[in-house]
Protein backbone atom coordinates (compact mmCIF):
# COMPACT_ATOMS: atom_id res chain seq x y z
CA UNK A 1 0.00 0.00 0.00
CA UNK A 2 1.32 3.42 -0.97
CA UNK A 3 0.92 5.63 2.10
CA UNK A 4 1.72 9.33 1.82
CA UNK A 5 4.24 9.75 4.62
CA UNK A 6 7.72 11.31 4.82
CA UNK A 7 10.13 9.21 2.78
CA UNK A 8 12.74 8.54 5.47
CA UNK A 9 10.05 7.20 7.81
CA UNK A 10 8.47 5.26 4.97
CA UNK A 11 11.53 3.14 4.33
CA UNK A 12 11.29 1.77 7.87
CA UNK A 13 7.52 1.67 8.25
CA UNK A 14 6.68 0.27 4.80
CA UNK A 15 6.35 -3.33 6.08
CA UNK A 16 3.49 -2.19 8.33
CA UNK A 17 1.54 -0.81 5.39
CA UNK A 18 1.25 -4.25 3.77
CA UNK A 19 -0.03 -6.03 6.87
CA UNK A 20 -3.66 -7.06 7.13
CA UNK A 21 -4.34 -4.94 10.22
CA UNK A 22 -3.21 -1.79 8.42
CA UNK A 23 -5.41 -2.54 5.39
CA UNK A 24 -8.34 -3.01 7.77
CA UNK A 25 -7.43 0.21 9.56
CA UNK A 26 -7.26 2.10 6.28
CA UNK A 27 -10.70 0.82 5.26
CA UNK A 28 -12.14 1.85 8.63
CA UNK A 29 -10.64 5.34 8.50
CA UNK A 30 -11.82 5.92 4.94
CA UNK A 31 -15.36 4.93 5.91
CA UNK A 32 -15.27 7.24 8.91
CA UNK A 33 -14.20 10.24 6.82
CA UNK A 34 -16.89 9.41 4.26
CA UNK A 35 -19.68 9.11 6.82
CA UNK A 36 -19.03 12.08 9.09
CA UNK A 37 -16.59 14.59 10.51
CA UNK A 38 -13.21 13.18 11.55
CA UNK A 39 -10.14 14.99 12.85
CA UNK A 40 -7.53 15.93 11.84
CA UNK A 41 -7.95 16.72 8.16
CA UNK A 42 -6.91 13.77 6.04
CA UNK A 43 -3.79 15.52 4.79
CA UNK A 44 -2.59 15.92 8.38
CA UNK A 45 -2.97 12.32 9.60
CA UNK A 46 0.77 11.69 9.23
CA UNK A 47 1.86 15.27 9.83
CA UNK A 48 3.96 14.37 12.88
CA UNK A 49 6.28 12.42 10.57
CA UNK A 50 6.27 14.98 7.77
CA UNK A 51 7.28 17.82 10.11
CA UNK A 52 9.96 15.81 11.93
CA UNK A 53 12.19 13.72 9.64
CA UNK A 54 13.71 10.68 11.29
CA UNK A 55 17.25 11.88 10.61
CA UNK A 56 16.59 15.07 12.62
CA UNK A 57 14.77 13.39 15.51
CA UNK A 58 15.83 14.48 19.00
CA UNK A 59 12.77 14.22 21.24
CA UNK A 60 9.69 11.99 21.30
CA UNK A 61 6.48 13.13 23.04
CA UNK A 62 3.63 10.61 23.11
CA UNK A 63 -0.01 11.64 23.36
CA UNK A 64 -3.14 9.48 23.28
CA UNK A 65 -5.54 10.56 20.54
CA UNK A 66 -6.31 13.81 18.69
CA UNK A 67 -8.45 16.58 20.13
CA UNK A 68 -12.04 16.02 19.02
CA UNK A 69 -13.36 19.61 19.02
CA UNK A 70 -13.84 21.78 15.92
CA UNK A 71 -10.61 23.16 14.49
CA UNK A 72 -8.37 21.78 17.21
CA UNK A 73 -6.46 18.75 15.93
CA UNK A 74 -3.67 19.40 13.45
CA UNK A 75 -1.79 16.09 13.40
CA UNK A 76 0.66 16.91 16.19
CA UNK A 77 -0.04 15.69 19.72
CA UNK A 78 -1.04 18.38 22.24
CA UNK A 79 -0.96 20.94 19.40
CA UNK A 80 -3.87 23.00 18.04
CA UNK A 81 -4.40 25.08 14.94
CA UNK A 82 -3.56 28.80 15.04
CA UNK A 83 -6.20 30.93 16.70
CA UNK A 84 -7.81 28.05 18.57
CA UNK A 85 -8.09 28.48 22.37
CA UNK A 86 -5.49 26.45 24.25
CA UNK A 87 -6.80 23.17 25.71
CA UNK A 88 -6.10 22.78 29.44
CA UNK A 89 -3.28 20.24 29.00
CA UNK A 90 -1.45 22.54 26.61
CA UNK A 91 -1.92 25.48 28.98
CA UNK A 92 -0.31 23.38 31.71
CA UNK A 93 2.57 22.43 29.42
CA UNK A 94 3.34 26.09 28.74
CA UNK A 95 3.03 26.91 32.46
CA UNK A 96 5.58 24.22 33.31
CA UNK A 97 7.96 25.36 30.56
CA UNK A 98 7.91 28.93 31.84
CA UNK A 99 8.41 27.78 35.43
CA UNK A 100 11.19 25.42 34.38
CA UNK A 101 13.09 27.88 32.18
CA UNK A 102 12.33 30.94 34.31
CA UNK A 103 11.15 33.09 31.43
CA UNK A 104 8.12 33.62 29.20
CA UNK A 105 7.83 31.47 26.08
CA UNK A 106 5.54 31.54 23.07
CA UNK A 107 2.04 30.36 23.90
CA UNK A 108 1.18 29.78 20.27
CA UNK A 109 -0.71 26.48 20.42
CA UNK A 110 0.54 25.33 17.02
CA UNK A 111 3.59 23.26 18.01
CA UNK A 112 5.00 22.81 14.52
CA UNK A 113 7.92 25.00 15.66
CA UNK A 114 8.90 22.15 18.01
CA UNK A 115 8.42 19.47 15.37
CA UNK A 116 10.68 21.28 12.94
CA UNK A 117 13.44 21.28 15.56
CA UNK A 118 13.27 17.50 15.88
CA UNK A 119 10.40 16.83 18.29
CA UNK A 120 8.16 13.93 17.20
CA UNK A 121 4.70 14.84 18.50
CA UNK A 122 3.14 11.40 18.22
CA UNK A 123 -0.39 10.48 19.18
CA UNK A 124 -0.95 6.78 19.79
CA UNK A 125 -4.17 7.02 17.75
CA UNK A 126 -4.00 9.32 14.74
CA UNK A 127 -7.68 10.02 14.03
CA UNK A 128 -10.89 10.63 16.00
CA UNK A 129 -14.59 11.14 15.28
CA UNK A 130 -15.78 14.69 15.97
CA UNK A 131 -16.95 15.21 19.55
CA UNK A 132 -16.31 11.56 20.48
CA UNK A 133 -13.09 11.14 22.44
CA UNK A 134 -11.23 7.85 21.88
CA UNK A 135 -13.72 6.84 19.16
CA UNK A 136 -10.95 5.44 16.91
CA UNK A 137 -9.11 3.51 19.59
CA UNK A 138 -8.86 -0.23 19.10
CA UNK A 139 -8.92 -0.19 15.30
CA UNK A 140 -5.21 -0.62 14.61
CA UNK A 141 -3.59 2.76 15.13
CA UNK A 142 -2.04 1.60 18.42
CA UNK A 143 -0.28 -1.26 16.65
CA UNK A 144 1.06 1.09 14.01
CA UNK A 145 2.38 3.63 16.50
CA UNK A 146 3.90 0.82 18.57
CA UNK A 147 5.86 0.00 15.41
CA UNK A 148 6.92 3.65 15.17
CA UNK A 149 8.26 3.65 18.74
CA UNK A 150 10.00 0.33 18.11
CA UNK A 151 11.59 1.72 14.94
CA UNK A 152 12.96 4.74 16.78
CA UNK A 153 14.17 2.55 19.65
CA UNK A 154 16.03 0.26 17.26
CA UNK A 155 17.39 2.79 14.78
CA UNK A 156 18.22 5.76 16.98
CA UNK A 157 20.04 6.43 20.24
CA UNK A 158 20.57 9.63 22.18
CA UNK A 159 16.85 10.43 21.99
CA UNK A 160 14.85 12.12 24.75
CA UNK A 161 11.50 10.47 25.48
CA UNK A 162 8.98 12.57 27.41
CA UNK A 163 6.44 10.07 28.72
CA UNK A 164 3.59 11.79 30.51
CA UNK A 165 1.03 9.54 32.15
CA UNK A 166 0.73 5.77 32.39
CA UNK A 167 -0.48 5.34 28.81
CA UNK A 168 2.62 6.98 27.31
CA UNK A 169 4.85 5.18 29.79
CA UNK A 170 3.52 1.78 28.74
CA UNK A 171 4.03 2.67 25.10
CA UNK A 172 7.62 3.74 25.77
CA UNK A 173 8.52 0.73 27.91
CA UNK A 174 10.48 -0.78 25.01
CA UNK A 175 13.03 2.06 24.98
CA UNK A 176 16.56 1.26 26.18
CA UNK A 177 17.21 3.56 29.13
CA UNK A 178 20.96 3.10 28.76
CA UNK A 179 21.06 4.49 25.21
CA UNK A 180 18.53 7.31 25.61
CA UNK A 181 17.12 9.79 28.11
CA UNK A 182 13.67 8.68 29.33
CA UNK A 183 11.76 11.18 31.49
CA UNK A 184 8.48 10.09 33.06
CA UNK A 185 5.87 11.92 35.11
CA UNK A 186 2.12 12.50 35.39
CA UNK A 187 0.03 13.64 32.44
CA UNK A 188 -0.38 17.44 32.05
CA UNK A 189 -4.17 17.14 32.21
CA UNK A 190 -5.78 19.23 34.97
CA UNK A 191 -6.84 15.92 36.54
CA UNK A 192 -3.24 14.84 37.13
CA UNK A 193 -0.80 17.71 36.51
CA UNK A 194 -0.47 18.39 40.25
CA UNK A 195 0.68 14.81 40.81
CA UNK A 196 4.11 15.40 39.34
CA UNK A 197 3.90 17.18 36.01
CA UNK A 198 4.22 20.60 37.61
CA UNK A 199 7.80 20.84 38.78
CA UNK A 200 9.09 17.96 36.65
CA UNK A 201 11.47 20.26 34.75
CA UNK A 202 11.44 17.92 31.77
CA UNK A 203 12.15 20.71 29.31
CA UNK A 204 15.42 21.86 30.85
CA UNK A 205 16.41 18.25 31.56
CA UNK A 206 15.81 17.36 27.93
CA UNK A 207 17.98 20.24 26.76
CA UNK A 208 20.70 19.44 29.29
CA UNK A 209 20.86 15.90 27.92
CA UNK A 210 20.89 17.03 24.28
CA UNK A 211 23.68 19.50 25.02
CA UNK A 212 25.65 16.81 26.86
CA UNK A 213 25.74 14.62 23.74
CA UNK A 214 26.57 17.48 21.38
CA UNK A 215 23.11 18.20 20.01
CA UNK A 216 21.45 21.59 19.70
CA UNK A 217 18.82 22.07 22.46
CA UNK A 218 15.16 22.67 21.67
CA UNK A 219 13.82 26.23 21.76
CA UNK A 220 10.70 25.48 23.75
Amino acid sequence: MDVKIAQDWKQYLAPEFDKEYFRDLTDFVRREYALGTVYPKGKNIFRAFDECPLDRLKVVIIGQDPYHGPGQANGLCFSVNPGVPLPPSLQNIFTEIESDLGRPVSRDGNLERWARQGVLLLNAVLTVRANQAASHQGHGWERFTDAVVETVAQEKSGIVYLLWGSYAQRKGAIVDRNRNCVLETAHPSPLSAHRGFFGCRHFSKANDYLTSIGKTPIEW
